[in-house]
């Protein structure tokens, strides 16, 4: 039998083929995917151990919980000294302490933008050591810093800036823009730089005026002498600390967090990527199992001749499944290959992209391997296993008898019942989900979704008849006769039609769902911005903006309104809600505001206004009266609702003028500034507010586009990974349809030999194969957007539960590009076979068996 296998799989070469293609092109992503995660993984694995190689203990600084915050402009004050450091340094066992100072520094480019993320902003303090060098940071160029007036970078950061050895660098800390001269360039192999951020360094006395207090430091690098215990030594080391003022963590806890906080970062990436690869991968299960019921189909005979001649049903599924398992591996080892070239695709791909991942030779591991080959083996398999059963079950008189017999009727009623109540349950939830209004209720969501596309993929044959019929209307009467046998080769087995149907149908219920609500957000957010928001810029900065420089703003020709908001967190019986402090003369110019209780002026008279949806979460109305407990300064007092407005995205959960926000805040600082131009602003107004701020590198001031793309920024990301799933599934789907076409033309060569006889020519047999392609196709678009529709529909109250504005709304034009796509699959995936039909020789065709 295993000979037998291996004679159908090397007889069959061409159908099976298309068959590998679809499992290699699954295969390939899982195994791109677990390659790339495995190769960054142990990229940043070995970049952090390097960064902790001399790392014996950490002490690092922490605020006690119950000192009192630092009043505004105050340096933090630390427990870690020079005199703490030189009791570590005598502790036996001890080699050497380091004394970090750490902070953040925003350097300016050559275009005056900021480099880098602000929490990848880092600023160290250099520390020389007998030969004058820092050996943590090798120099590249140049010395280290040794006066206040010096700072080195790190080589990528310089680059960034477009500095080098003698130039002036503007940079900031939390405050004004500071100058000094860059004297020095070193090397850093700390992750978070090679990761997109940056690196500036300071002699010790300059960090520590930036960011401590003289003499402060926050942590120390303990490096133990060899052979030392860590766990004893961090233990000595414990002792020495004051109380809820320092923690001290051994070198091999470190490396664990970091592993830990290491694999955290990247799952989420491996995750999505190996949805795409489960859904080729189920896309292509379709193909295999049609595949193989139309192999057996035309091996009947076959068959039928090994049951006579002793071949038990056992050996008949086990020859099956083998020639399955052999193709399988076939297509697991060359997906496995391409996989590989994905992989370094996407590094370098994503490397050119910003993501910084430090560098590192490829990882190949057993788990990927044996995963990849396990899956594409094991869905090839399993998609054969149905066909094998049906097989083995067909007795040898009645497949002598009859080339191709007839489904059952019993089957297709049994799986329409199945179908059915698959469908209805699926439907069922997701007719609940859309009367439910919590972002936690996604899970029912999920459900509901999944056993609606399962219900409609079991139900697809069914389904097929009447949008095949009604497709076969139009090619009817477009193409005359080629249209009609068009329709009735596509009905003549629904089965099939399903099945190949069934791989575009999936990726467009996705692509559609994703794509309404996506469009319906973007609707959403232009509507919010146009009614919500009518100032031109917003600013932010990291550390926030000082309010006396924020009022010059205001003074900047071509400035019609400046309104600051700042805020703190508070607590009612109810619940948390937060509060911004804004000028309640200038908030009315900069956002649009829409009283349902009260009015403006009764909160300029005292009090505070809350948003519609915080007020019926905490059953407030206006002329209420409520106790709440500020965040920051722990501070208890009663606030007066003077007015409830509809819900407002730039201002929040609610707000009241500064005089009564900033009593309650440790450090006055505006978070944003909202600024109204006239005629709507322009980039020499930008230029001129950047100006009044001081040309900070940490000012960010965004447009109302600018905010719009990036509220949907990530809804965008979503959608365009899901455009490319749409890309690989359209590859898989063009492969379904030519490998069922392709069988088809096999078993009706006699009868394209008899219609070639009675006078139609080539052309009308390839338009006839081409048409039931299109059909084909077609039926799977279809159905699978007005599955993809209805569940973003449904779905869609768990988006307007977190986003007011969103409300439904179909992207036509994008629709009907999914149609079109789907025509021109239909058309490409029928160039072979109708060829190959047109081609076949007409007295040939007529006499096969």
């Amino acid at each position: 039998m295993l000979r037998t296998a291996l004679r159908n799989l090397l007889a069959h070469k061409a159908r099976l083929m298309m068959t590998a293609l679809a499992v290699l092109l699954g295969v390939a992503f899982v195994a791109g995917t677990l390659i790339y995660s495995d190769t960054i993984k142990e990229a940043v694995k070995n970049a952090s151990s390097k960064d902790l190689k001399d790392v014996s203990v950490s002490v690092e600084a922490t605020l006690d919980p119950d000192a009192p915050m630092p009043e505004r402009g105050a340096k933090r004050a630390t427990a870690l000294d020079d005199k703490l450091a030189g009791r570590i340094r005598a502790l036996p066992g001890v080699q050497t302490v380091r004394t970090n100072v750490t902070g953040s520094a925003t350097l300016a480019g050559a275009d005056d933008q900021p480099i880098g993320e602000g929490w990848q902003n880092l600023a160290v303090n250099y520390q020389p050591g007998k030969d004058g060098k820092d050996s943590r940071y090798p120099l590249v160029q140049g010395r280290g810093p040794a006066a206040g007036n010096e700072i080195a970078l790190a080589e990528s950061t310089a680059k960034a800036a477009g500095v080098a050895i003698g130039d002036t660098v503007r940079f900031a800390t939390d405050g004004p823009v500071l100058k000094k001269t860059l004297v020095g360039i070193v090397a850093s192999d700390d992750p978070k730089v090679t990761a997109g951020g940056s690196l500036a360094l300071f002699d010790t006395a300059t960090a520590q005026k930036l960011y401590l207090r003289p003499g402060q430091f926050g942590e120390l690098i303990v490096t133990a002498t060899p052979g030392t215990d860590q766990q004893a030594l961090t233990a000595k080391v414990r002792e020495l600390l004051p109380e809820k003022r320092a923690v001290a963590t051994s070198g091999s806890e470190l490396a664990a967090q970091q592993s830990r906080m290491i694999a955290a970062q990247s799952e989420g990436l491996t995750q999505t990527l190996l949805v795409f690869a489960g859904i080729a991968l189920f896309v292509g299960v379709f193909i295999i199992a049609n595949t193989f019921t139309m192999l057996i189909s035309q091996r009947s005979r076959e068959i039928a001749l090994l049951r006579a001649v002793g071949a038990s049903r056992r050996q008949v599924v086990r020859s099956v499944l083998a020639e399955a398992g052999l193709l399988g591996l076939i297509s697991s080892v060359v997906g496995f290959a391409l996989g590989t070239g994905i992989a370094v695709g996407m590094r370098v791909m994503l490397d050119g992209d910003g993501s910084g991942y430090p560098a590192g030779p490829l990882v190949i591991s057993p788990t990927a391997v044996l995963s990849a080959l396990g899956v594409g083996v094991g869905v090839t398999v399993l998609a054969a296993w149905l066909p094998s059963r049906k097989a083995a079950k067909v007795a040898p008189v009645e497949a002598l008898s009859s080339v191709e017999a007839p489904p059952a009727l019993r089957s297709l009623v049994v799986r329409n019942v199945i179908g059915s109540v698959v469908t209805g349950i699926g439907v069922a939830i997701m007719l609940w989900v859309s009367t439910l209004t919590s972002g936690d209720d996604m899970p029912y969501a999920m459900l509901g979704s999944a056993l609606t596309l399962t219900g409609v993929i079991i139900l697809a044959p069914l389904l097929s008849r009447p949008l095949v019929s009604l497709a076969g209307l139009v090619t009817t009467r477009l193409f005359g006769i080629g249209g009609k046998l068009a329709k009735e080769n596509a009905l003549r087995n629904p089965r099939r039609t399903a099945a190949t149907g069934s791989a575009l149908m999936i990726a467009l219920v996705l692509v559609t769902g994703l794509t309404v609500v996506g469009h319906s957000a973007q609707i959403g957010m232009d509507k919010m911005m146009a009614t919500g928001l009518t100032a031109d810029y917003k600013i932010e900065t990291y550390g926030g903006l000082d309010p006396q420089l924020s009022k010059k703003v205001a003074e900047v020709p071509g400035v019609e309104a400046a309104a600051p908001l700042r805020g703190t967190g508070f607590t009612t019986q109810r619940g948390y809600a937060y509060i911004r402090g804004t000028d309640l003369s200038q908030i009315d110019k900069v956002t649009h505001l829409t009283f349902r209780q009260g009015s403006l002026d009764a909160v300029r008279a005292g009090g505070i206004a809350v948003a519609e949806q915080v007020a019926k979460q905490h059953g407030w109305r206006a002329g209420d009266m409520v106790s709440v407990e500020f965040a920051e300064k722990k501070t208890t007092t009663r606030l007066k609702v003077a007015a409830v407005y509809a819900d407002n995205e730039a201002l929040g959960e609610s707000f009241a003028d500064v005089s009564l926000v900033d009593p309650h805040l440790t450090q006055i600082k505006n978070e944003q500034l909202l600024v109204k131009a006239a005629g709507g602003g322009s980039p020499a107004l930008v230029k001129d507010i950047r100006h009044a701020l001081g040309d900070s590198p940490l000012l960010k001031v965004q447009t109302r586009d600018d905010l719009r793309k990036e509220t949907v920024g990530q809804i965008d990301t979503i959608v365009n990974m899901v455009y490319g799933l749409l890309g690989m599934a359209i590859i898989i789907a063009v492969v379904g349809v030519v490998n069922t076409l392709a069988m088809s033309v096999f078993e009706r060569t006699r009868e394209i030999g008899m219609l070639r006889a009675i006078g139609l020519a080539r052309s009308g047999i390839k338009q006839m194969v081409r048409l039931e392609s299109v059909v084909i196709s077609l039926f799977g678009a279809v159905l699978g957007m007005s599955v993809g529709i209805f569940l973003a529909w449904s779905g869609g109250s768990l988006v307007s539960s977190s986003f007011p504005a969103y409300e439904m709304v179909l992207p036509w034009d994008r629709l009907g590009l999914f149609l079109l796509i789907a025509l021109v699959v239909g058309v490409l995936a029928a160039l072979w076979p109708a060829r190959r039909a047109a081609r076949l020789n007409m007295l040939e065709a007529i006499g096969a068996q």
